[in-house]
């Protein structure tokens, strides 16, 4: 039936064009077509009658009798809603009170009377054909509606005759009941709708009703929900551990005792979501290492640090929402759990940066981009029109190109967020961090110089390259002497940390390519002077490798006249080749004449036998 992601739907497309008043005449229209479908609309200048409550029969027969009790609750939750909204806007700074709070009220529990009913039809599951999903979706809305309502309920202001922070406990049991149920079909189908609904309304409302209710904070929102869930309740018990056998178990906050180190540095967990947080990345990041064991496609390690990002960045709001907590109760910021949120927000930013910057890695290639291989060729998979072989063509310069482009913008990014730990809270006041990031900062940069050498090389412009590797191997000598983190990442999973081994490599590697370089620009020079010496008709002495039978005179070599260069074409003298022609003409003792020398003589004789005489001479063959 999938009531929620009905409901979600039809807010979604409300709240793209307008806002809870705009919700609510949707729905209106919406309403108003569906009892026309369902022949249940009171015909125009006619006397309203009282309709029969829908029953579970209609339900199993047409789902449109459900959309119709969705969509009347959902109309009352709007009403509440923009009465709320419209207040807030007016009088900001004044809460609301009187008749406007008892409407709100009312329209909350009109609301709620009508999920409640489409519980008791969906319970009906021989009639209705509604399955355990379908009845655990119907009580989550349910029971999200009621805490809205015991939220409204209480947020008018302690009342002298009951200031008991227990008033709260209603208004936690039913949205700790919603959190656990949808927490269970987020774990069973998947779906963002229901994080979504988790982060948007039911976990803001349990951390301040457990605030309320004066739970302290260090007590993270889904424990709250699993000590308030209505556990009496052994039917709906019973339902979401069959969902999600773990729904109701107690969590760890972290393995390691409630404690995150940086730094050789040990600071206190002071909220229980941001140790679930933690754990969520610990467990991601095994699984991270586990498929990049298994997986050698680049692309697809890249992809798998997408949980281990997400976790991370969930971390890293966690620890951002409780500090911000903290902020606003004015804990100073002496205070020891300010300082313990201080360095748990550094720890954690890092690690997310350092994922990010890993993930780069493992796009760029196994050894950070050092070397530049083109492609093998490939063929075209459609065989030719005239059923001859494709001919194996090399990769084109221009793809050669657009690959070094995209390494470059990986570079740049890794380089930029090197940059951004520089302005996390606390970072720049560790020299000995601040040096470790300069040197992981350079060694980034070395490669970046070092692929834009490689895109001038293809481009054939030696100066630009041998200028950008000069750069580049002032850099890797400034990332080989920089201090090294204790721990290095692994291969399998790279982060930011760079091992000794990398940056030595590096520069090894720049100083051979340097001196590559530096030949290919003299020989270009060489060819360029040869050039301009033509030009201009200017003649030179003989190279030195032609004159190594000479002794120079001032006992100096001219170095810079060694070969000729360019190297031209022209002749070269060999050992000249004999024929011996009179061995056809001459008779040699044991020699016998072969037909083919004979057959020429013969020919000869004939020739000139036939030989014809001469022609008389004078005037049409008459003599004079």
């Amino acid at each position: 039936m999938d009531i929620t992601k009905f409901i979600v739907d039809h807010r979604e497309a409300a709240f793209l064009l307008g806002d809870y008043s705009t919700y609510r005449a949707q729905l209106s229209r919406r309403l108003r077509i569906v009892r026309k479908k369902l022949g249940r609309a009171t015909a125009k200048n006619a006397k309203y009658a009282s309709k029969a409550p829908v029953t579970a029969e209609e339900v199993g027969r047409n789902i449109e009798f459900l959309h119709l009790l969705i969509l009347t609750s959902e109309r009352a939750w709007a009403h509440a809603m923009s009465m709320k909204a419209s207040h807030s806007e007016d009088n900001a700074d004044k809460s609301i009170t009187g008749s406007t709070r008892r409407h709100i009220i009312s329209r909350l529990h009109k609301a709620v009377r009508y999920a409640e009913d489409i519980v008791g039809l969906l319970s009906d599951r021989a009639s209705s054909g509604a399955n355990d999903r379908d009845i655990l979706e119907a009580k989550a809305y349910a029971y999200s509606l009621a805490g809205a309502e015991e939220f409204e309920k209480q947020a008018e202001g302690i009342k002298d005759n009951d200031a008991s922070p227990d008033r709260w406990s209603s208004c936690l049991t039913n949205f700790s009941a919603a959190r656990v149920i949808y927490s269970a079909l987020f774990k069973a189908k998947k779906k963002d709708m229901f994080k979504d609904i988790l982060a948007g309304t039911t976990d803001p409302s349990i951390r301040y009703a457990a605030y309320q209710h004066r739970i302290p904070r260090t007590v993270g929102v889904p424990a709250v929900s699993k000590k308030f869930f209505p556990k009496d309740d052994v039917e709906l018990t019973q339902a979401v551990e069959k969902l999600d056998s773990t729904a109701l178990q107690e969590e760890e906050s972290t393995p390691s005792g409630s404690v995150i180190m940086w730094r050789n540095r040990k600071a206190n967990i002071v909220d229980a979501a941001i140790g679930q947080a933690i754990v969520s990345v610990e467990a991601a990041s095994e699984e991270l290492s586990k498929f990049s064991e298994t997986s050698n496609s680049p692309k697809d390690k890249a992809a798998a640090y997408d949980d281990v990002l997400i976790a991370c960045q969930d971390a890293a709001d966690a620890t951002r929402r409780a500090i911000e907590e903290l902020e606003k109760e004015g804990v100073d910021e002496g205070d020891a759990r300010m300082q313990d949120l201080r360095v748990t927000s550094l720890a954690v930013n890092y690690d997310l940066i350092a994922w990010r910057v890993g993930r780069n890695r493992v796009l760029i290639g196994s050894d950070d981009g050092l070397t530049f291989s083109p492609n093998p060729p490939q063929k075209p998979r459609r065989p030719r029109k005239d059923g001859k072989e494709w001919v194996k063509r090399e990769e084109p310069t221009g793809r050669k190109l657009a690959r070094l482009r995209e390494r470059v913008a990986l570079y740049d990014a890794s380089l930029q967020s090197i940059d951004s730990i520089k302005d996390l809270r606390g970072a720049v006041r560790d020299a000995d961090f601040i040096a470790e990031l300069d040197g992981q900062r350079a060694y980034f940069q070395a490669l970046k110089c070092l692929n834009l050498a490689h895109s001038h090389a293809l481009l054939a412009a030696p100066k630009q390259a041998l200028a950008l590797c000069n750069r580049a191997l002032s850099l890797a000598s400034q990332a080989a002497s920089s201090p090294k983190p204790a721990t290095p990442s692994s291969s399998s999973t790279p982060k930011l940390a760079v091992s000794e081994e990398h940056a030595q490599t590096l520069k090894e590697n720049l100083e051979n390519l340097t001196s590559h370089y530096r030949g290919l620009v003299t020989l270009s020079q060489l060819t360029a002077n040869s050039n301009v010496a033509t030009k201009t008709q200017m003649t030179s002495a003989a190279p030195v490798v032609e004159r190594l039978n000479e002794y120079p005179a001032s006992g100096a070599v001219d170095l810079t006249n060694l070969v000729t260069w360019p190297p031209k074409l022209k002749p070269v003298p060999v050992k000249p080749l004999f024929f011996d022609v009179a061995w056809n003409y001459i008779e040699y003792p044991g020699r016998t004449r072969s037909v083919q020398e004979i057959e020429p003589e013969k020919m000869q004789e004939e020739k000139k036998a036939e030989e014809p005489k001469p022609a008389k001479k004078g005037w049409f063959g008459f003599g004079r």
